[in-house]
C-alpha cells in the first residue's frame, strides 16, 4: 500500500508539474488574446519566444495594437528588436504615431532610433508639436563695456531623419549661448541690444545652429 501511494503521489505531483510548464512554455490567454484582435500567432512560436528568453506579451502585445491601428508589422523583425535590447512597445507606439500623423517613419529607422539610445516616441511627438526649451541666463558685454544679461526662448522641432547621431538639446542651447554672447558682443552700445531684441533673435537664427543635431530650430525668442 505504502509503495501504491508513493506512486500515485509521484504521479499527482508530476503531472501538476507537467501542467505548470506547459502553461508556462504556452500563454494560452495571450494567444487568444490575440486570435481575438485578428493577430496569428502560432503555439510554436510562442513556445519558441519562451526558449529563446523572450517575453511573449512584450511583443505580441505590441503586435496586437498595431494590428488594430492598421500596421502590418513582422513579429520575426519585433522579436529581433527585443533581443537586440530595444524597446518594442515604445517603437510600436512610435509608429502608430507617425502613421496618425503622416509621418514617413518605417520600421527599421524606429528601430534603429530606439537602439541609439533616443526616446522615438517622444521624437514623434515633437516632430509634430515643437517644444520650448529655455537657456539659462547668457551674460554678454557690448563694444561699450555694459555688460547684458539674456535669455533665449528656443522653439524646436524633431528631426526624425537626424535623431541617430545627432545631438541633443545641450548642443542646441550651447549653440545658441554663444550666439548670443557673439551678437551682444559685437554690438556697438548696449542700447542698440535693448532697442531691437529681435536682433539677436535673427542674427542667430542665421547661423543655422541646428546644423548636425537632432532638431529644427522655428524660432528664438
Amino acid at each position: 500500500m505504502d509503495s501504491v501511494l508513493i506512486v500515485n503521489l509521484f504521479l499527482l505531483f508530476g503531472s501538476i508539474f507537467l501542467v505548470g510548464m506547459i502553461a508556462w512554455a504556452i500563454p494560452v490567454r495571450l494567444w487568444v488574446e490575440a486570435l481575438s484582435a485578428g493577430v496569428t500567432v502560432g503555439i510554436g512560436t510562442l513556445v519558441g519566444m519562451r526558449l529563446r528568453k523572450v517575453s511573449p506579451p512584450a511583443v505580441v502585445r505590441p503586435l496586437i495594437n498595431a494590428t488594430k491601428a492598421g500596421l502590418d508589422l513582422d513579429i520575426n523583425a519585433l522579436e529581433a528588436h527585443y533581443l537586440a535590447g530595444g524597446n518594442v512597445s515604445r517603437v510600436v507606439g512610435a509608429l502608430i504615431s507617425a502613421d496618425k500623423a503622416s509621418i514617413d517613419l518605417p520600421f527599421n529607422q524606429a528601430a534603429a532610433i530606439d537602439l541609439a539610445g533616443r526616446d522615438v516616441f517622444e521624437a514623434v511627438q515633437v516632430s509634430v508639436n515643437p517644444k520650448v526649451i529655455n537657456t539659462p541666463k547668457v551674460a554678454a558685454m557690448a563694444k561699450d563695456g555694459i555688460q547684458l544679461i539674456a535669455i533665449a526662448r528656443v522653439t524646436v522641432r524633431a528631426n526624425i531623419n537626424r535623431l541617430v547621431g545627432g545631438a541633443g538639446e545641450d548642443t542646441i542651447l550651447a549653440r545658441v549661448g554663444e550666439g548670443i554672447v557673439s551678437t551682444i558682443g559685437s554690438a556697438n552700445s548696449h542700447k542698440d541690444v535693448l532697442e531691437n531684441p529681435d536682433g539677436i533673435s535673427k542674427t542667430v537664427l542665421g547661423k543655422g545652429l541646428d546644423s548636425g543635431t537632432a532638431f529644427e530650430i522655428l524660432s528664438i525668442d
